[in-house]
């Protein structure tokens, strides 16, 4: 590469910076058109543009940035009064240049285009010049006065008119085009400029020395010689360092990100017809560059959706009691060895009830599934692809893509997306995600002899079940593993089994032990069975081959200290295979026991559970929505009726013993946990206090006698025991509260 191609590409690096810094300056000087300082930063930018692409020869491109520093030079002089048309003037010069420096990247020219109309524009906004009235105070004339000529001449000397051609460009425009012609983003503050490759290639080269450092660790370990054991640990030691080090190398502040949104905010909101005011806290909070590429197109899409479908226009909110302009807030920040993102919006926020009709009509759920969704459930439904509430399809929205996509992408990042919303109050769409992905810490477990690892963030707890003679821990639920963990049920997943390896009997195994990795999936909890549980470590990352890519089960692959390849199991990927996840929910019993298994038509799915004072009950399985322990504390008193806050409502607390008058019944202590079953219809909750859990069989309902008593269906003999079978909608009228009258919590 000759001298001046180097001295060009430097150019372009330097030009994209203060094209960035223009876009956030001039936005904010349009809200503050007194500060001498930002109107002075924009000025020294535009004429270090203009300065140096004349210096390179590219006279095109000089001439348009001629014409912006002259104009800032007329509003920095007093001449003409800083207003949005001369602001969305001086961002379509922004726009202009930043389409003539993607020319110059490929072809080396500053293009084509006939910037004219621009040209034009600009000389009429000058020729409204500034007459000083009879008391020494500027007057303004031209767009917003009246006392300019009707025809005034430019410099050149051509006449020019009262009212500017309209602004020929806008970001919203121009994006596409700028999008497909990748642009040079360096940083020049008070940093040294380094090629991204050379970047990469440190990194893959720390990488590779982890690798060689966690090796010499191992061998280590059956060493008894004391200096090898030292340099081991001064390898160690320096190692962590550097690879601590190269990692800040990577680090970019999350505003290279966000320098974007002012301009995007301004210009949506302007054709929207609405006001939008957009704050950014945590604008250093740093992440990997890998991670900052992978979230730009995500976080634009929930900004762009916040602008159009949050916020209210002026009148709307103005009725509601709301200040006219409607406020965006960005906000990052570290927590727990994540990176928090949280984008929020005062607008209109999401009302699930129009999310469940359109759920309904576009066929993603059934009304049996929809009856008996929560709120959460709902709103959830909008990262189901081709959903969407809009009421026409415009250029931004009504399609159905987008938010499924955001969700998919932080995902392939190890992310999560959570959604709160308050209808009339605004949504809140809250990321987390890795701060990087080069080098992370799993657990390695052993499963048939092959190792696998698994990432610490998908990890939430360890559990390791001692056989004991004549029992199973295990259960099994329509052919499905569950394990009891703390009175929740939640569904096992042998590893051996997914994965394809050889294995003898129904994978429960015949060892005096079972290994259980409690994993998280998105919002699901389950098990993964395995034969062996080793440490955690750091690892390193390496991706699958585009063969391999393909398998859903894996994110990856790792070399481990023996030399040996340890493939990375991805867990959303695993809980996917199985039908732990879909694209629409599983409804779960319990913490998190699927359901999706149909039963055949002449068996019935039933909890067993007793009751003090009344015995041995059941009570269908699809109507129970979860099992819940409740400290004695959570219980409050109103109205006479005990309730507890339960998912943002007042739930009633139902006592079998005194509803069916039970009066030989013996309440339990005060200080003990209430078991819950909570039933739910028509989004309302209702819970009922049993004693214990006994069972969840699927067999054929015997009937015996037809109900004894209020509150029951009927009398049957489950597993050569008499039974009482529970109907929650005749409890609920015995109570004299409908399950559909739960009080709301604010």
């Amino acid at each position: 590469m000759s001298d001046t191609d180097d001295i060009v590409k430097e150019f372009l690096i330097e030009s994209h910076e203060n094209l960035d810094r223009l876009d956030r300056d001039l936005v904010a000087l349009e809200r503050d058109p007194t500060s001498r300082e930002l109107l002075g930063s924009v000025f020294r930018t535009m004429h270090t543009i203009k300065g140096t692409c004349g210096f390179l020869g590219f006279a095109k491109l000089e001439s348009v940035a001629h014409t912006g520093e002259n104009l800032l030079s007329r509003v920095r002089d007093g001449q003409l009064q800083l207003d949005a048309t001369i602001t969305s003037t001086l961002l379509a010069i922004v726009d202009a240049v930043r389409q003539m420096l993607a020319f110059i990247e490929s072809t080396g020219s500053d293009g084509d285009r006939d910037w004219s109309s621009l040209v034009d524009t600009v000389a009429r906004l000058q020729a409204a010049s500034v007459a000083t009235s009879s008391d020494g105070e500027p007057q303004r004339h031209g767009p917003s006065g009246g006392a300019a000529p009707a025809h005034a001449p430019d410099d050149s000397g051509s006449p020019a008119s009262n009212d500017p051609a309209p602004v020929p460009t806008t970001a919203l425009e121009t994006t596409t085009f700028v999008d497909a012609h990748p642009s040079l983003n360096g940083r020049s503050e008070t940093c040294v400029r380094v090629d991204v490759g050379l970047l990469d290639q440190l990194m893959n080269l720390v990488s590779e020395l982890v690798l060689a450092r966690n090796q010499v660790l191992e061998f280590s370990l059956t060493q008894r010689d004391s200096s090898f054991l030292d340099t081991s640990q001064r390898l160690n030691l320096i190692t962590s360092e550097l690879q601590e080090g190269v990692m800040k190398t990577r680090m970019q502040p999350i505003r290279n990100v966000w320098a974007k949104f002012p301009r995007i905010v301004r210009d949506l909101a302007a054709s929207c017809g609405k006001q939008v005011r957009l704050e950014m806290e945590g604008s250093e909070t740093e992440l990997d560059r890998t991670i900052i590429e992978a979230i730009k197109d995500p976080l634009t899409h929930i900004v762009r959706n916040s602008v159009d479908h949050g916020i209210e226009i002026a009148a709307s909110r103005s009725e509601r009691g709301k200040p006219a302009e409607g406020r965006i807030l960005l906000r990052a920040f570290h927590e727990g060895g994540q990176v928090n993102i949280e984008i929020s919006d005062d607008g209109n926020g999401i009302d699930s009830d129009r999310v469940k009709k359109t759920a309904l009509a576009r066929g993603l759920i059934t009304e049996e599934q929809g009856a008996r969704m929560t709120d959460d459930e709902l709103v959830s439904l909008v990262f189901v692809p081709g959903f969407s509430t809009a009421m026409k399809i415009s250029s931004l929205s009504g399609r159905g893509v987008g938010m499924d996509v955001v969700k998919t992408n932080i995902e392939k990042i190890g992310g999560t997306v959570d959604v709160v919303t308050h209808v009339g109050r605004g949504t809140s769409i809250k990321l987390k995600i890795p701060l990087t992905l080069a080098i992370i810490p799993a657990l390695v477990v052993a499963t048939r002899g092959s190792r696998f690892a698994i990432p610490q963030k998908s990890l939430r707890e360890l559990v390791r079940v001692e056989r004991r003679p004549g029992e199973n821990p295990i259960e099994r639920v329509h052919g499905v593993s569950v394990f009891r963990l703390r009175n929740d049920l939640i569904p096992l997943v042998h590893l051996d089994q997914v994965l394809g390896l050889e294995s003898e009997g129904n994978g429960d195994g015949t060892s005096d032990a079972i290994n259980i990795v409690v994993v998280q999936a998105d919002d699901r909890q389950f098990g993964l069975v395995v034969d062996q549980i080793s440490d955690t470590e750091e690892i390193v990352v390496k991706p699958l081959s585009k063969q391999l890519q393909s398998i859903s089960v894996f994110a990856g692959a790792t070399i481990r200290g023996d030399g040996r390849i340890a493939l990375i199991l991805d867990v959303v990927g695993i809980a996917q295979r199985v039908g732990i996840l879909s694209e629409i929910r599983n409804w779960v019993v319990g913490n998190q026991v699927a359901v999706a298994v149909q039963s055949p038509e002449d068996k019935q799915r039933l909890l067993l559970f007793d009751v003090r004072g009344i015995g041995r009950m059941a009570i269908p399985l699809p109507l129970v929505t979860r099992i819940e322990e409740f400290r004695p504390g959570q219980v409050e008193i109103v109205g006479g009726e005990d309730v507890v806050q339960y998912r943002g409502q007042a739930m009633p607390l139902t006592r079998l013993n005194s509803i069916l008058a039970c009066g030989n019944s013996t309440p339990p202590p005060e200080s003990a946990s209430l078991h819950v079953i909570v039933c739910t219809e028509r989004g309302r909750h209702v819970g009922v206090i049993i004693d214990r859990i006994l069972d969840i069989v699927e067999e054929t309902l015997v009937v015996d006698r037809p109900a004894g008593r209020d509150g029951t269906r009927a009398t049957a003999v489950i597993r050569g025991k008499v039974t009482q079978l529970l109907d929650p909608s005749d409890v609920a009228r015995l109570r004299g509260n409908a399950i559909a009258d739960g009080v709301e919590v604010a």
